[in-house]
């Protein structure tokens, strides 16, 4: 079995946390690990994961994936395309290296499931099904009428014989119903047979893209073609661009699963939740006797039926009730519960001003590190700087900009012009504007400094890479 994890997105809908550069999927919001690595680590270990993400989000996906010691290869979007071509992409890859027979499980990265053993029982019931061609699609038994998801209807009538005797049965897909209205939701729990779609399916590569070439032929000549002139870049496999660029933008759902006579839907009830807002993630939280949930540092009185999270200074409530309240450096949220779903239109308006806070945080993470910028003025800027151990920043210059940098931790080797010397605790040093220059780590700790910068203009793409070791030149 090859998990297929899909990491792309943008996850708007948990802003000011989640952001273009840092998507929900690389938070932590459950546990300790971020979402995308509690997908992977609810798989019980195996070998080798596929990851499905954007270009700009390969640093962090790699960077998760060492952390938890996991063999992946990363497929980079060079473009969204939705779920059906980046599958595509997984699959040709399997058939390429002679795996075509082996099934594909595509999970989504940024889902909590609560009951591990149970996901695990219905995987493992899923796999013979999909071995004998069947398409498997994952619905979840629902918990109560919802309006924001989609719905797999069944054929009760039609059980799928192999899955006989088991803890569920699965059955054949009657239809994908889209969104529906409250009434219609709650008609769907009183006549049973209805799970949410959760996106989550099994099936064999070589089934898939059998299904796939009848019902969307250019779809899978446009996935065939992006994989003829594949690139492999560390654990990164790049996609020919053009041809991907040029593939259909569509949905597994629409493009194969609803009109395929083989698929089939096997009933999960193991908590599952898409934390899809900030009310599912209060939903799915422990909460105290008022029914409140807080993280960080957080006083509250006279506080009911609250979600309160503080990243970074002290958030204080009196005498409110049924408020989403999330605060980060640089953007603070506060919302009725009961409107939280309209956080998109916030994020839109931002976006429409031209401003920063919906694409980044203060603190952005690189290959190499992190930075957070801690003061912005007319012709300065402070930024605080941490580099791992043994990285390195690309070799560049600016046009625009001087940098001065004062080391706080560690030791920096650093190339100027065309001398080379380190600078240790308490030390400093002085890049003139236009000097070809370059930091590294060479210790075992991590390299703290501060960098002043000042100039004319100072934007993050006042850099010229000469040189880079992550493939950013």
């Amino acid at each position: 079995m090859i998990p297929v994890i899909m990491a792309g997105g943008s996850g708007t809908r948990l802003w000011p946390l989640s952001r273009t550069q840092y998507p929900k999927q690389f938070l932590a919001l459950n546990s300790d690990l971020s979402m995308l690595q509690e997908t992977v680590r609810r798989l019980g270990g195996v070998s080798q994961v596929s990851l499905i993400c954007n270009e700009e989000h390969r640093f962090l996906a790699a960077e998760q994936m060492r952390v938890l010691n996991q063999s992946c290869s990363i497929f980079l979007e060079p473009v969204g395309r939705n779920t059906a071509p980046a599958i595509a992409l997984a699959a040709i890859d399997a058939v390429n290296k002679g795996l075509g027979g082996e099934c594909l499980l595509v999970l989504a990265a940024d889902h909590v499931i609560e009951d591990e053993h149970a996901f695990q029982q219905v995987i493992a019931q899923a796999e013979p099904l999909a071995k004998e061609g069947m398409l498997v699609t994952f619905g979840i038994v629902p918990q109560h009428p919802e309006t924001g998801y989609g719905y797999i209807k069944a054929d009760v009538s039609s059980p799928a014989s192999e899955a006989k005797g088991e803890e569920h049965t699965a059955y054949s897909v009657s239809a994908f119903v889209e969104k529906p209205d409250l009434a219609t939701a709650e008609s769907y729990l009183t006549e049973g047979g209805y799970y949410w779609n959760s996106g989550m399916f099994m099936f064999r590569a070589d089934r898939f893209l059998e299904e796939l070439g009848k019902f969307r032929p250019d779809i899978l000549e446009a996935c065939q073609k992006a994989m003829v002139n594949t690139a492999a870049d560390m654990d990164f496999v790049r996609v020919d661009a053009e041809a991907f660029s040029a593939c259909p933008d569509e949905s597994v759902d629409y493009a194969v699963m609803e009109k395929t006579d083989r698929a089939v839907v096997l009933p999960l009830d193991a908590g599952w939740s898409d934390v899809g807002s900030w009310a599912a993630l209060w939903e799915i939280k422990d909460k105290d006797s008022s029914g409140n949930v807080f993280d960080g540092d957080v006083i509250a009185h006279g506080t009911t039926e609250s979600f309160v999270m503080s990243s970074n200074r002290l958030v204080t409530t009196l005498g409110v009730d049924n408020l989403i309240i999330v605060d980060t450096p640089d953007a603070l949220l506060v919302a009725d519960k009961s409107k939280i779903q309209d956080v998109k239109k916030i994020v839109a308006e931002i976006k429409d001003a031209g401003r920063n806070e919906t694409f980044q945080h203060r603190e952005v993470y690189r290959p190499w590190g992190k930075y957070d910028s801690i003061d912005l003025g007319e012709r300065y800027q402070v930024k605080r700087i941490t580099v791992k151990p043994g990285a390195r920043l690309s070799v560049q210059k600016h046009h625009h900009r001087a940098e001065h940098w004062i080391v706080v931790s560690g030791t920096a080797m650093v190339t100027r012009g065309k001398e080379t010397f380190l600078v240790t605790e308490n030390q400093s040093t002085y890049i003139p504007l236009g000097e070809i220059h370059c930091l590294e780590n060479p210790g075992k700790v991590e390299l703290e400094l501060i960098e002043i910068q000042s100039g004319s203009y100072l934007g993050e793409d006042d850099i010229v890479r000469l040189e880079d070791q992550y493939g950013r030149a």
